[in-house]
């Protein structure tokens, strides 16, 4: 499997949630769905939300002993 940047992983990971809440109607993934949301400008719902996530891919890759990919 490739591997993907940060922005892509990000994106990835918020059409598995809109998926499941498209599924399950769940409440609390919908409002996670509205604060992760992307805008034309690229900008996010919630640009906190947008830099945890960049705060946990480096983390992670960090405790691999590797640099996330931009």
């Amino acid at each position: 499997m490739a591997e993907l940047t940060t922005d892509q992983a990000y994106r990835a990971m918020f059409e598995f949630l809109k998926r499941y809440w498209e599924r399950t109607g769940a409440d609390d993934v919908g409002a996670l769905l509205s604060d992760l949301q992307l805008f034309e400008d690229g900008v996010s719902g919630d640009p906190a939300a947008l830099q945890d996530w960049r705060d946990c891919v480096a983390y992670v890759m960090k405790t691999e002993g590797r640099e996330a990919a931009e």
